[in-house]
């Protein structure tokens, strides 16, 4: 490929300033591989290679000395046509992520992937690896767990690739399973728990599912009649519907960000005690109630209505009784 059409100052500056990162982030790549990843003729790629290694910041002393220029591997580069370079100038004292800040990350991507609609799986295991390399430290070997769920997870990542209904037995705590037939729209995670947010053929409405009370999970053989861009999904986990029953309880304010996906309307404020009373949208079975104030032990209390106290009272009972 003829190299007809030389560049302007500010463009070759510009091609500078996205090679250099390039090649350090392959480490060492072939003059041919480079050109083809920019699209530009082989010479080029080794002017600019050529001017990198002359290029740098002055010491103290406002003169070039060594350690002050980018370098290169000049043999490998000469007779091998590889660019590797050796020595790094002014990015390296740029601010890095810490150990822990990249660790963390990596956590985010790994929980993004395991997303059914996280598409591109590639550029995220891809960006993992650059956080890896390019942290200040040694990153964390670390693991989002979801393995309990990987075969449902899968299961519903089928079938939204496919834009088919979804098919699966879900069960309550306390209650007799049923088949459930939806559209699957997205999948998302509380701490620990996995939800699947679907549209409900039954109920003709938007449903939030426990991933961990899903079973025997399978692709129907009917196209999806819902997608994610034909619903809303509101940013709360869960929604009030005209047959659920305002519960209301009293808890720490200190708890009050553990149940704020479940309110049906505001809080109130807190009392001299810190105790607040909210009012939670439950169905008339009350297993969400009764699995919420398990979950806070000696911190929330129902106060209304009777069934849902009963229902509490009726499950702590079972408990005691089992011991």
């Amino acid at each position: 490929m003829a190299d007809t059409q030389p560049l302007q100052a500010q463009d070759k500056l510009a091609f500078l300033l996205a090679l250099v990162p390039y090649l350090i982030d392959r480490e060492r790549v072939s003059v041919a591989e480079a050109a083809r990843h920019f699209g530009v003729p082989e010479a080029r790629i080794r002017r600019a290679v050529e001017l990198i290694a002359v290029s740098g910041i002055p010491g103290e002393t406002m003169q070039y000395q060594h350690g002050d220029l980018f370098d290169i591997a000049w043999d490998d580069f000469e007779q091998n046509a590889m660019i590797v370079l050796t020595n790094l100038v002014a990015i390296d004292d740029s601010p890095r992520l810490s150990a822990r800040e990249a660790s963390a990350l990596i956590a985010g991507l790994q929980y993004l992937s395991a997303l059914p609609e996280a598409a591109d799986r590639e550029a995220i295991r891809a960006l993992m690896a650059k956080l890896s390399r390019g942290a200040g430290g040694a990153a964390a070997n670390v693991a989002v767990g979801q393995e309990l769920h990987d075969a449902t997870l899968t299961t519903i990542r089928r079938a939204m690739s496919e834009c088919r209904g979804l098919v699966f037995e879900y069960a309550g705590p306390r209650s007799k399973g049923s088949t459930r037939r939806v559209d699957a729209l997205r999948v998302e995670s509380i701490d620990t728990d996995w939800y699947l947010r679907a549209w409900d053929l039954d109920r003709q409405a938007l449903r939030t599912f426990r991933l961990d009370r899903m079973t025997n999970a399978r692709v129907d053989d009917r196209p999806a009649e819902r997608s994610i861009e034909d619903v809303v999904i509101p940013d709360t986990l869960f929604q009030q519907s005209s047959n659920d029953v305002i519960v209301t309880l009293e808890l720490d304010a200190s708890s009050l960000p553990l149940v704020a996906d479940f309110l049906a309307d505001t809080a109130d404020a807190p009392d001299d005690g810190g105790r607040v009373r909210i009012r939670l949208a439950a169905s008339s079975g009350f297993d969400g109630v009764v699995r919420l104030v398990a979950g806070l032990p000696g911190r929330a209390v129902v106060i209304d209505p009777p069934a849902a106290r009963d229902a509490v009272r009726d499950f702590a009972e079972s408990a005691l009784s089992a011991d």
